[in-house]
């Protein structure tokens, strides 16, 4: 077992509905610097991509951007990134980022947060890989896809061991202690 070093976070390109997300993304960053793990992540500079990111660099941390050329102008690359890899894809940006990672977080987002969320635990469960998946819920905002998951497992179509595929964290502190002491 190895410390961890890079943690990749899935999350919103969109600031979200309450403040608490925003609050949340910032002492995501700060632990992260404070812990010395790098972060690894899609390389934006809005929402909750460019807070986390400035968050981290703001304290002193390291931050690798992986952004797809084609939304470089759209979601607007962080300025302040010393390191920013750009892709031809999406599916290169996902690969290049679990290349990058020692672990995932997931905190709110959209549609590509969760399709980022899903794809690394379906990677898990198919035994792509066996690093640690963290999903943060912050003010219930993981509610929604753990129902998902759980509804899979009722209908019949996955396995009670996919509970096992992730950890799930209420809040960032939870989170950052867990990040603290893990290994990959």
């Amino acid at each position: 077992m190895t410390a961890i070093k890079s943690v990749a976070v899935f999350c919103g390109a969109s600031l979200g509905a309450i403040p608490a997300f925003q609050a949340a993304a910032v002492a995501l960053g700060q632990g992260l610097a404070r812990n010395g793990q790098r972060l690894v992540y899609g390389g934006g500079g809005i929402g909750l991509m460019g807070v986390v990111a400035s968050a981290v660099l703001a304290a002193g941390g390291d931050a690798i951007g992986v952004i797809p050329d084609f939304l470089r102008k759209r979601e607007v690359a962080h300025p302040e990134l010393i390191t920013l890899e750009v892709t031809d894809s999406m599916h290169s940006r996902k690969l290049r980022m679990f290349d990058l990672a020692d672990v995932f977080v997931s905190i709110p987002g959209g549609l590509g947060t969760l399709d980022e969320t899903i794809e690394i635990l379906t990677w898990k469960q198919l035994g792509l890989h066996d690093k640690p998946i963290m999903i943060c819920d912050v003010a219930g905002s993981a509610q929604p896809l753990l129902h998902a998951i759980d509804a899979t497992v009722e209908m019949g179509f996955a396995k009670p061991d996919v509970r096992a595929l992730f950890e799930t964290y209420d809040g960032v502190a939870a989170l950052l202690e867990r990040l603290g002491s893990a290994t990959s």
